[in-house]
């Protein structure tokens, strides 16, 4: 019977996974059929765009052209016309001449005569009629203006559909994730030289395998890429997986999505746990800050979120590390006293882990660290068997510490801008950087028996988080280097049962 039913349940789960996958698949065929009538639509208005944008170029050419034929004719005409009106002044001035030179032959005065004839002579000298040219100055020849068109209507009339560019292909194998950014690489699966760029989408998701049409972020863009590579950079790791899809472009279309790919994108994302701070702190998600009212302002906050709680709300969900994880909030005491404290929302049980922590320019006295959840409500970071942190204090006396156990390292270095926290929880190991040259600043080796909360001291000023990040690269590379040393072990180290 019970082989049945775990059967019979197997099949069920099963069937229903089938289903949420065909009804993903339904989901993309009735988008993808709205993509259609919408892109056949757009596509129609751009086609009538390109011609009406072609016929105005012809508009304008016919028009400049015969501007310019009017032009020549003008000049012609002109030069014509001047020869013409120069040709009829010197006509009537030869036959006014020679009408002269007719009567002058009736001269029977030998002294009339030879006066008559040596004007004769002087104005046939200076007549126009021997001066102008009697070739026409232009030409009634306009086919130097004419177009041949044969070429142009060929390529018209070869004018077809630019070959929409096949769909790149993602190389997973290629692709990179690490230190927080994310490169991804494709090509092309046969040579297209009419590429003009390609287009990258990607999105976060908590879902493995192919991207889901409902309940996901949108598509974010990045155009004009020119290679066949990207590296997205300055990302917040909080999903657990990223996806990705790319299309070519050319001049005028765009073609279909590569296969989408999905890369996991995994960090360690928490923020400030406000049930535990200390009345002193106000708590707001990724920051903490010194209250120097004591809290007064949040008592009342407080009170009604704790009644609220005993009314039979429920509280909000609390992520972790491990789904073996126990709630961590609302089970223990607030912290009181001189431990100005907090600790994060999110236990940590296994895994290698790094966050990063700013502290404010006057922030008098901070500490960094983690601990066990069962951290006394009066007891402080580092001072105690079930914490481990790096202490900094500028009051009065500057001192820059690693503690545990009420035990002090003083470290020879200057404090950095920004200190990140590198959790081997396995490998039994929490060592502390300088987040921007990756020095390292000191190394706890034990052996973790309880899950561990990040926590946080601080006094007179703020500290402000940084989660969603990956094991920087030049930390594991440092981690090897150190695991390989014999003697590396600090002198704090311990094993805490």
């Amino acid at each position: 019977m019970e082989a049945q039913k775990e059967a019979l349940q197997r099949i069920i789960s099963t069937l229903a996974n089938k289903n949420e996958e065909i009804q993903n698949f339904i989901d993309t065929l009735n988008h993808t059929l709205k993509g259609v009538q919408a892109n056949s639509s757009n596509v129609i208005a751009e086609l009538d765009e390109e011609f009406d944008g072609l016929y105005a170029i012809l508009d304008e050419m016919k028009e400049s052209m015969t501007n310019s034929i009017k032009q020549e004719q003008a000049h012609k005409s002109q030069e014509l016309q001047n020869q013409l009106s120069q040709c009829s002044n010197a006509l009537e001035n030869s036959e006014e001449l020679l009408e002269f030179a007719a009567r002058s032959l009736d001269i029977k005065d030998p002294e009339e005569f030879s006066k008559a004839a040596r004007q004769i002579k002087d104005r046939v000298t200076m007549a126009s009629a021997f001066r102008i040219s009697l070739k026409p100055k232009v030409s009634d020849n306009m086919t130097h203006l004419m177009v041949d068109f044969s070429q142009e209507r060929q390529m018209l009339q070869a004018l077809k559909f630019l070959p929409v560019p096949k769909a790149p292909e993602i190389d997973p194998v290629e692709c990179l994730v690490a230190d927080n950014t994310v490169t991804i690489v494709w090509r092309m699966p046969e040579e297209d030289n009419k590429i003009d760029h390609f287009v990258l989408e990607y999105r976060k998701t908590n879902f493995d395998g192919l991207p889901r049409v409902k309940d996901e972020t949108c598509w974010e863009l990045i155009d004009y890429i020119k290679g066949t590579e990207y590296t997205l950079s300055g990302l917040k790791f909080d999903s657990k997986y990223m996806n990705f899809r790319v299309r070519a472009c050319n001049k005028a279309v765009a073609g279909e999505y590569s296969d989408p790919v999905t890369l996991e994108t995994k960090a360690l994302v928490f923020n400030l746990d406000n049930t535990s701070s200390h009345l002193n702190l106000k708590v707001e998600d990724s920051y903490v800050e010194w209250d120097p009212t004591g809290g007064k302002g949040q008592e009342n906050k407080i009170k009604g979120k704790e009644n609220k709680g005993r009314s039979g709300t429920p509280s909000p969900k609390r992520t972790s590390i491990s789904s073996r994880s126990p709630s961590i909030r609302g089970s223990r005491d607030r912290f009181t006293g001189e431990s100005y404290t907090v600790l994060g929302d999110t236990a940590i049980e296994s895994g290698q882990h790094y966050w990063e922590v700013r502290a404010q320019k006057d922030c008098k006295s901070y500490s960094v660290g983690v601990a066990y959840k069962n951290l006394g409500k009066f007891d402080q970071l580092g001072k105690t068997n079930t914490s481990w942190c790096i202490h900094v204090n500028n009051w009065l006396q500057s001192t820059f510490a690693a503690k545990h156990n009420n035990k002090a390292k003083a470290l020879d270095m200057t404090v950095p801008d920004r200190i990140g926290v590198y959790c081997d929880f396995d490998g039994g190991q929490l060592s502390f950087y300088n987040a921007s040259s990756k020095q390292l600043l000191y190394t706890f080796k034990t052996k973790f028996t309880q899950p561990l909360l990040p926590g946080f001291m601080v006094w007179c000023g703020g500290l402000a988080l940084s989660t969603g990040l990956q094991v920087p690269s030049a930390v594991k590379m440092l981690q090897k280097s150190e695991n390989g040393l014999s003697g590396s072990a600090s002198s704090l180290t311990n094993v805490t049962q």
